[in-house]
């Protein structure tokens, strides 16, 4: 059990399904040691034990990604386990979506809490962890909404812009410390989420999929390549960017 994340210490967010879920996987497969977090325990201790019984390293910590105490604890645990942070896939999000128009308070706040504030969080106490451990790296997960718009995502979308705005400044303030930090923009991806508006939301499902230049959804499997490969040391002096998988939607 070997690759381009083994030995290192990982923290995930979201780890226990779709994207998050599948990174964690891969990352263990390789022989990293990943700590996920997430708001679901028993599902999470679910994930953990499975990788476990794969023969991979996982601990799962209650987090809700949201809250600041809860977040430094998910940090705090990785580094007390395992005696280090090596670094992080900031992955959980979702929220209410509606236009400017039909967004009402609770809907903007709650969006950026979940999207933006939580990154915020996790690098606040990501980033010492890593620099500490002596350098590493971090990816933050964004999306094409943060760089193209839609109309009917108004808070998402300001929340994701959010994303890549802090994803470059902390790569700027940590340039000399040895950690990288970039983020993606993904594009339609078949996780979870997806499958439910697939099934609540027909019409919507076929808009978005009817935009696409590939004619299909993402998979969480080929985003968890793209972030394996940020987080090891293949990727030295790729820091501060926004690196698209969206299958040529923003190109």
């Amino acid at each position: 059990m070997s690759g381009r994340l083994e030995a290192k210490v990982l923290v995930v967010t979201g780890g226990t399904q779709g994207m998050g879920l599948a990174f964690a996987q891969r990352a263990a497969t390789e022989g990293a040691s990943v700590v996920i977090g997430a708001r679901d325990k028993d599902r999470g201790e679910e994930v953990a034990a499975q990788i476990r019984k794969a023969g991979g390293d996982a601990l799962f910590v209650p987090t809700d990604v949201t809250v600041e105490e809860e977040m430094a604890r998910l940090v705090d645990s990785a580094v007390s386990e395992f005696g280090r942070l090596d670094g992080a896939f900031n992955n959980a999000g979702g929220g209410p979506m509606a236009s400017v128009r039909d967004a009402d308070s609770a809907d903007w706040h709650r969006s950026l809490a979940l999207n933006l504030t939580s990154v915020f969080y996790g690098l606040k106490y990501e980033l010492p962890a890593i620099i500490a451990s002596g350098g590493g790296a971090i990816v933050n997960n964004a999306s094409v909404s943060g760089v193209k718009g839609d109309a009917t995502q108004a808070a998402y979308n300001a929340s994701k812009h959010g994303v890549i705005g802090l994803t470059r400044s902390a790569a700027l303030d940590v340039a000399r410390s040895g950690v990288r930090v970039n983020a993606l923009v993904t594009g339609l991806i078949d996780t979870p989420l997806w499958q439910n508006v697939v099934s609540q939301a027909p019409s919507t499902a076929e808009r978005y999929l009817s935009v696409q230049p590939t004619g299909r959804a993402g998979t969480s499997d080929e985003v968890a390549a793209l972030t394996t490969f940020l987080l090891s040391d293949e990727a030295t002096f790729i820091s501060g960017a926004s690196i698209a998988i969206d299958g040529a939607l923003t190109a």
